[in-house]
This record gives structure tokens, sequence and C-alpha cells, in this order.
């Protein structure tokens, strides 16, 4: 790929896409979090634990694994997933709690 003369116009550009990513992103994230609320209301409703480390464990090697073929580290990826879902736990546990 070759480089414009104005390395600051392609700077710019470069960022500008960074930003509409981490937008994208937040978007994801927050679709996500109203799903998992659903699943901590469930689980509170029915006395279910708030965690599973079963699924927590096979997620983690899901996700590790497409981290792979995206090019991705896939120790980025687990320390990723611990903590999105040590905020869904979190989330599950005021949930159980009546908060």
């Amino acid at each position: 790929m070759t480089e414009p003369d104005d390395p600051t116009a392609t700077l710019l550009n470069l960022r500008a896409s960074i930003d509409n990513i981490d937008a994208a992103l937040m978007y994801m994230l927050a679709e996500r979090f109203r799903c998992t609320k659903q699943v901590g209301e469930l689980k509170a409703r029915h006395g279910m634990p708030a965690s599973d480390p079963a699924r927590e464990e096979k997620q983690i090697a899901r996700l590790k694994t497409l981290a792979e073929n995206a090019d991705l580290d896939p120790e980025f990826a687990e320390k990723w997933f611990n903590f999105v879902v040590a905020e869904v736990i979190r989330h599950h546990t005021a949930a159980a709690e009546g908060r």
C-alpha cells in the first residue's frame, strides 16, 4: 500500500477508522449486556447461580480459537472475556439480591 504524501491526513483517516470501530464495539458490548441482563434475571427468578464455570471454560476455549483465527493474541481474548464476565457476574449477583 502506498502512503499519500501527507502523513497527517493518513493519520487522521486511520484515527477516524479507529473511532468508528470503538463506537461499534461500545454498541456491541451494550447489546451483549442487554442479553446477559436477561440471563441474570432468569437465573435470579429460578435460584440459579450467578456464574457458570463450565460454560466460561468452554467460552474461553472458543474465543481463544477465534482469536487465533483472527490473528489476535489468544491470551488477550481470554483477559477480555474474564473482564467482561466479571461485570456480568456482578450484574447477576445484584439481580439475585433484588437490586
